[in-house]
């Protein structure tokens, strides 16, 4: 049976709208816990502060707990900051989808999955603990790392939730792109089509061939410009009929 359990935690912060890791390592003995961390991280200091508060005389397998429980506690604010930044963008991609709200779905994508790789390990830890102790922890604890862990086990699936948001998000970002550019098409087809018919009585004319209808007539130019604005009336009448515009 082991003397001692090393464990490894990742707490996680937000430092300026990035999510920033600080590694916490432990030392677990039968009458000692010793603690190697950054305080400077909150999560991490609170760990410390609520050990500390439990006093001296509390069992090494206790004090890793609290740590354990705080450190999964603090992973909800994450989640938390990322699920409002994930329905802000939501919003913005129906709003004015644009080439920024796109890097910023994929930056929170990534962070996703590095949330999810950290929750997975933690999650692990806390199986491991509740199976491979040995004797370290007394078993009127293992209701309590159960119960953490059943925290860890909704957090992931709160993370692939999130993740399916995002996926969907990004499916309507590419559709109203996909619209818009339509939108555009259909105008610049819709130009086309209304200047065709100008286009091809002016290059009729615009020919160098002898014997063209109108040809001696005074009044030719506006005759022909009086026929191309009537063939163009007649145009935008029939594609308003159609509902094209």
């Amino acid at each position: 049976m082991p003397d001692y359990l090393f464990v490894t935690l990742r707490p996680l912060h937000v430092v300026d709208g990035e999510i920033v890791e600080s590694p916490l390592h432990l030392f677990v003995g039968r009458d000692y816990c010793i603690t190697i961390a950054n305080l400077e991280c909150r999560p991490v200091r609170e760990a410390i502060e609520r050990a500390l508060r439990a006093g001296s005389n509390s069992a090494p397998a206790k004090i890793l707990y609290l740590i354990l429980d705080t450190i999964v506690d603090a992973y909800f604010v994450t989640i938390d900051h990322l699920d409002d930044h994930i329905d802000m963008i939501e919003d913005d991609v129906l709003d004015d989808p644009s080439p920024k709200i796109l890097q910023k779905i994929f930056d929170y994508k990534r962070q996703l999955i590095d949330l999810r790789r950290t929750i997975v390990a933690t999650r692990d830890i806390g199986m491991h603990l509740q199976r491979d102790s040995g004797n370290l922890i007394d078993a009127a604890l293992y209701t309590y790392f159960r119960d953490t862990y059943d925290h860890l086990l909704r957090l992931a699936d709160t993370v692939d939730t999130m993740r399916d948001l995002l996926n969907n998000t990004l499916d309507v970002y590419l559709s109203s792109v996909a619209n818009r550019t339509n939108q555009v098409m259909k105008v610049l087809t819709v130009l086309s089509t209304i200047a065709l018919p100008a286009l091809v009585i002016s290059g009729f004319y615009g020919m160098n061939l002898k014997g063209l209808p109108l040809e001696e007539n005074a009044h030719g130019a506006e005759i022909a410009l009086g026929v191309m604005t009537l063939v163009t009336g007649g145009l935008l009448w029939m594609l308003k009929r159609f509902g094209w515009l």
